[in-house]
């Protein structure tokens, strides 16, 4: 385990989030060899609106809407893809020691999202 502890920014932006969710990015943070922030979380349909309009997203249909999803960004604060892999493979790691199935915008073909990390779609019915 390592020093790692949730920002309140991060803590406000998970209010709302399944606690499934909640618990695997709990354990990614404990596991994890770079810190991240946790951006968002449970969005109103408002937010999701303007999150298409700007690009971010490609769906009025998303996960954020119902509390299945986070955005994150490595800290020190980096968009570059590189800097994610780490904290996308302690979210595995901790999903799969959990046994709660996760899906993440970086594996996505269409539209790489690196910041998105969801509760699996079938398993969790949203």
């Amino acid at each position: 385990m390592n020093k790692y502890k949730f920002s309140t920014r991060s803590k406000n932006n998970m209010v709302g989030i399944h606690p499934d969710l909640r618990q695997v990015a709990d354990l990614a943070l404990a596991l994890t060899d770079r810190d991240f922030i946790v951006t968002e979380g449970l969005r109103t349909p408002e937010r999701q609106k303007q999150m298409v309009q700007e690009g971010k997203s490609k769906t009025m249909n998303s996960a954020h809407l119902t509390g299945h999803a986070i955005d994150i960004v490595p800290y020190p604060i980096s968009w570059n893809p590189e800097d994610f892999k780490p904290v996308i493979a302690a979210f595995r790691r901790a999903a799969d020691h959990l046994g709660i199935l996760i899906e993440f915008g970086a594996d996505w073909v269409s539209f790489k999202d690196w910041p998105h990390i969801q509760l699996h779609r079938k398993e969790y019915s949203f």
